[in-house]
């Protein structure tokens, strides 16, 4: 049974003296404006990681970087991956508004590196500095919401959230697409910059969250050391391996060597630290374990399909870089449809289990359906197919994360929240880097082995075909090229539908634990608002006019 701490002596009038309905009134306003902060700051982290797949083809041809093409999407993901857990323990520890604003001012900062860039050095020096403040915009915001809303309410805004992603995947490469047509690619970093700033005015205005501890928080310095290593000679060695170096050769072996040697340091690091980045006993959870390894083979199959899927449809099918954009409209239903609805449902009912099953299932069939295209599927097919991935993820992508906040108290939930985003954005750099390697090898192959029989040579060499030099080759050609950027991808989505399975078959074994509807808190944090007054026979959730405090769940 719960039992109310007794309302603090020096409690402002202003909130002690309201009646129920005039605080119930503020309470909903304030979650609203805090709500559109939010959304702001996730509609610019989903947008900047979708805008630059219809942009890149002709970035990259500009640049004559298409040898590096991959560098431009893994140098964001590698960046962000490391960050997370920062940002998430830091959250926990420091509070989480002062991390929100740094990391979009941050993230405002590598805006402005890539708009500037001359070469793609510099270019994917923007991407990487973008990912370091990048890591705490998604991460942030969801642990935003949950300490301000309970679990059982949280489902309907973790379903609009995913909406926005979806909002974010088809408006990203449409926006990406215009650009590259009209004002220049540039802009698809200068937009970040007016967002950035509407979204940290958003956070300094309304934004009133609790302080986090008291104490003087231990960092865990070498913690963050090393899991920075492995993060980071993991994804290296998924990126040159088999590409830029061969798979036996020091450098691949040596960065295998570094993510084991790191990652067992991490472990026994941690297992000391008195204030672990990830803490170890979050795997005593069968619920964690099972989401995040599902999370992880999730980012997988997501980035490694959608990452790659606009550069196909300007190459094989012959569209521009903005009705590529427009291509993805299907899967932003999709996606739309069933991160609201099933947040909705979940909200209502309490039931959540087998949303994130039904999801990776209808994905897994997605991916086999992608693997068959050829260059001749009709567009109404490809966007039958784009629409089912779509729906897919948005039935299990926001309830994966809602799983994990609920199986951890409140003074946990950046840390338990940052932990599984970390390991899915570890799937989403391996997605990205193996598909990319995959691709990148695979297209070099056939076309150095086809090119030849044409008796035709590339204008400026394979590294800088764009899709515009690709129209104005000589039919029999294009054909080549086009059969070629086909036969290199689509097997790859094949290659992914066994490790979803496996997913699916963790996601059984998910406990479906009853949603907490108060938001549980340490006595000396500060507090701010739920979202609903009290249930009949239930003690009010702590917030904004509530001086009264949670003790259980």
């Amino acid at each position: 049974m719960t039992t109310p701490t007794p309302a603090s002596p020096d409690a402002s009038p202003e909130l002690t003296d309201r009646g129920p309905a005039e605080a119930s009134s503020s309470d909903r306003r304030s979650i609203v404006l805090v709500f559109a902060g939010l959304m702001i700051t996730m509609l610019l982290a989903s947008l900047d990681q979708m805008i630059f797949s219809t942009a890149l083809p002709t970035i990259v041809g500009e640049l004559n970087g298409v040898n590096h093409m991959l560098w431009v999407t893994t140098a964001y993901i590698l960046a962000s991956t490391i960050m997370m857990p920062v940002y998430g323990k830091l959250g926990d520890l420091i509070g989480r508004k002062g991390l929100f604003i740094g990391a979009i001012s941050i993230f405002i900062a590598g805006s402005i590196i890539g708009g500037l860039a001359p070469g793609m050095t510099a270019l994917i020096i923007g991407r990487a500095v973008q990912g370091l403040g990048g890591g705490g915009l998604i991460l942030l915001s969801q642990a935003i919401i949950a300490d301000v809303i309970p679990a059982r309410e949280r489902g309907k805004y973790m379903g609009a959230m995913g909406g926005v992603f979806a909002l974010a995947s088809v408006g990203g490469p449409l926006l990406g697409g215009w650009f590259t047509e009209s004002i220049g690619w540039r802009w698809a970093f200068w937009i970040n910059v007016p967002l950035g700033f509407l979204a940290i005015a958003a956070a300094v205005l309304f934004l009133h969250l609790p302080k986090g501890r008291t104490t003087k928080p231990t960092i865990d310095g070498w913690g963050m050391a090393l899991i920075a290593v492995a993060a980071t000679c993991l994804i290296l060695f998924t990126t040159w391996g088999g590409n830029t170096y061969a798979w036996g050769s020091t450098v691949i072996i040596g960065l295998i060597i570094g993510a084991i040697g790191a990652s067992i340091a991490f472990v026994m690091v941690e297992r000391r630290s008195p204030e672990p980045i990830i803490p170890l006993h979050l795997f005593a959870e069968r619920n964690f374990v099972l989401t995040t390894v599902a999370g992880l083979i999730t980012g997988i199959a997501m980035f490694g399909a959608l990452a790659y899927l606009p550069t196909y449809l300007q190459m094989v099918t012959g569209k521009n870089a903005t009705e590529a954009g427009l291509l993805m409209i299907p899967m932003m239903a999709g996606l739309l449809v069933a991160s609201i609805g099933s947040g909705q449902v979940v909200s209502k009912t309490g039931r959540y289990k087998w949303f994130p099953i039904i999801g990776t299932l209808i994905v897994a069939g997605a991916l086999v359906l992608l693997s068959t295209l050829t260059p001749t599927t009709s567009l109404v097919v490809i966007g039958c197919y784009i629409a089912l991935m779509g729906v897919g993820l948005g039935l299990g992508m926001q309830i994966l994360i809602l799983i994990v906040q609920n199986t951890f108290p409140a003074s946990e939930v950046g840390t338990a929240t940052a932990s599984n985003n970390f390991f899915r954005q570890i799937g989403a750099s391996l997605g990205a880097a193996i598909v990319g390697s995959l691709f990148t090898t695979r297209l070099t192959n056939l076309l150095a082995e086809q090119m030849p029989d044409t008796g035709t040579a590339l204008p400026r060499g394979e590294n800088s075909l764009t899709p515009a030099i690709l129209k104005s080759l000589p039919e029999p050609v294009r054909e080549v090229i086009i059969g070629a950027y086909n036969d290199a991808l689509t097997p790859i989505f094949l290659y992914m539908v066994p490790l979803v399975i496996l997913a699916v078959f963790l996601l059984l074994f998910v406990k479906e634990k009853p949603l907490a509807t108060r938001i549980d808190r340490e006595p000396n944090v500060d507090l701010i608002g739920a979202l609903d007054g009290p249930e009949d026979g239930q003690t009010a959730a702590p917030g904004i006019g509530s001086p009264q405090t949670s003790t259980s769940r």
